[in-house]
């Protein structure tokens, strides 16, 4: 079977790219007064605005027919008919069923799991509502000031990042903490913090065997034991797992235990008991609203036309970017603190979703794939990496989030937010030309062999690509809506690059490798290893004791 590269609207796309390639932004907007109206889109309380990408609306229409060439309706079907997508591990990825607020069943391996589902919510409910009214409490009686969940990459990004989101709804008797580093740093600063008398820990490891996991894990629980006793284990542990074994040595109560399934992947765990964190420090209602925001998207993509579907459009620009511009890095940038952790969530979402170099049947790609993501709060970011994304020489795509209404009750703060926003987003897409910095040179007065001197360091080239996400404010029904976006924009992506986004082997090599390497560190010695890592372990040797 030919390659992506070879179909003819992929073809036509590379012969659109090279006629726009020597277009600036500034000409496109000149050429097409009525840009916005083609190309911004409002569905589900966002616009979605890509009217500074480098594209028109002939580019759409084309990533679209290669969208249908590439057979995206029938994968989106498959995707939500249960069917095995995730074909190396032989499962259907079924994230979506977590979040179904409608009596619809959703089918995987033959089996509606909507009843499993359900009933693992409604155990999530009476737990976290028996925390929030002191009815379930420590081995001493007291009522639970401070969660601490143990997970790492799924099991903790999503629940960073949707707690920091939400912080607005926190309960505020109830502190949040989150370990995942294996180096122990996390966990021995909440321990310093925190009364083990009062505490729960929520340990989130599909296999409790994670190495990361298991490691703040049991250092946790010989705190325990060693402040509280044996009886506490069980009073001050719950575990969401599949492995009972395991469960049974910890001391995990067979009550205190929520499960997994394998159609739910690390990184679309958040709306599982995974997210069970994320409910005690929020309490039901937002968790629920959550879950409805990502059902509202999930609708959304699964009903609506390609040419209006947001994951869709927001999966093409990115195809049109990275495989037809050569931009491979993509900056998030919000424009509010409270979703300062999104960009590094995106960043499992996307890379290690979409960070793959052969294809579905096993043939190396012929297109790049998985693009770099990072990003950071959009005001810090002006004082910092913006001005390389404005001078500098490296391609960069940029996305800009922004609520209209404040996160804070400081309204005013926020609209000076806004506007550098819109500003930043104006500045990268038309720059300043030399006859601009000239004329506002002289304008200041400035002699013309001192402004000539000057002006080369002042221009602006522009045609920086980006797009804006605006929407009415952050409320938990918004951020599961987001979620879900940019989950099935990577699912979008992956279907045009002919890859499995749901699978992630490149992981499991450094698992394998630390295996034999963790006694090595601990003797600082290993005989028959390579030279080069006795190197390192002779310095190891040196220092510990230093």
């Amino acid at each position: 079977m030919a390659g992506r590269t070879q179909l003819p609207t992929w073809r036509a796309l590379e012969t659109h790219a090279a006629e726009l390639r020597g277009r600036h932004l500034r000409e496109l907007f000149a050429d097409d007064a009525g840009r916005f109206g083609r190309l911004a889109f409002r569905e589900l309380d966002f616009l979605y605005d890509c009217t500074r990408q480098r594209l028109t609306p002939r580019t759409l229409e084309l990533l679209t027919a290669l969208a249908r060439e590439c057979r995206l309706e029938a994968r989106i079907a498959a995707l939500y008919a249960g069917e095995p997508v995730n074909h190396t591990e032989h499962r259907a990825a079924l994230h979506m069923a977590l979040r179904n607020r409608s009596e619809r069943p959703m089918f995987a391996g033959g089996r509606d799991v909507m009843p499993e589902v359900r009933a693992e919510l409604a155990k999530i409910r009476g737990f976290v509502t028996g925390v929030h009214e002191g009815r379930i409490t420590g081995v001493r009686g007291g009522r639970f000031t401070d969660v601490v969940n143990i997970g790492i990459g799924g099991s903790d990004l999503g629940i960073v990042m949707a707690t920091e989101a939400l912080g607005r709804y926190r309960n505020r008797g109830l502190r949040l903490h989150c370990v995942s580093n294996i180096d122990g740093v996390e966990l021995a600063e909440v321990m310093e913090r925190v009364d083990p008398a009062t505490t729960l820990f929520v340990i989130c490891s599909k296999t409790f065997t994670t190495l990361e996991t298991l490691s703040n894990a049991n250092a946790a629980r010989e705190w325990v034991l060693a402040e509280l006793g044996e009886a506490a284990i069980a009073r001050h542990f719950v575990a969401v797992s599949t492995n009972h074994e395991a469960m049974d040595r910890y001391g995990i109560a067979p009550d205190a235990r929520y499960t997994m399934w394998d159609w739910v992947g690390g990184r679309y765990s958040l709306w599982s008991a995974v997210g069970l964190s994320i409910a005690l420090a929020l309490g039901m209602e937002p968790f629920e609203l959550l879950l409805a925001g990502g059902h509202d998207m999930d609708e959304h993509f699964r009903s609506t036309p390609l040419e209006r579907n947001l994951p869709v459009l927001m999966g093409l620009v990115g195809i049109w970017n990275q495989n037809f511009l050569g931009l491979e890095s993509h900056a998030v940038l919000p424009y509010d603190r409270r979703l300062h952790r999104f960009p590094a969530y995106l960043q499992q979402l996307e890379m290690e979703s979409n960070g793959k170099s052969v294809t579905r049947d096993g043939k190396p790609v012929d297109c790049d794939t998985g693009t770099v993501v990072w990003g950071e709060p959009g005001n810090n970011a002006q004082h910092s990496f913006f001005q390389l994304l404005h001078q500098g020489t490296a391609p960069v795509a940029l996305e800009f989030l922004a609520p209209v209404q404040a996160s804070s009750r400081f309204q005013a703060q926020h609209d000076l937010g806004l506007a550098n926003c819109f500003a930043q987003a104006e500045a990268f897409a038309f720059g300043q030309t030399e006859a601009q910095v000239r004329e506002d040179l002289a304008a200041k007065g400035i002699p013309d062999a001192e402004a000539a001197r000057l002006a080369p360091h002042k221009v602006h080239a522009g045609n920086r690509p980006s797009s804006v996400i605006l929407f009415p404010r952050l409320g938990p029904r918004t951020l599961g809506r987001l979620i879900a976006w940019y989950e099935h924009k990577v699912y979008v992506q992956s279907v045009v690059w002919d890859i499995n986004p749901f699978d992630q082997w490149g992981v499991e090599l450094g698992k394998k490798l630390a295996g034999p390497m963790a006694p090595a560190v601990e003797r600082a010695a290993w005989p028959d290893g390579p030279p080069h890592v006795r190197g390192l372990l002779e310095a190891v040797r040196q220092w510990r004791h230093d």
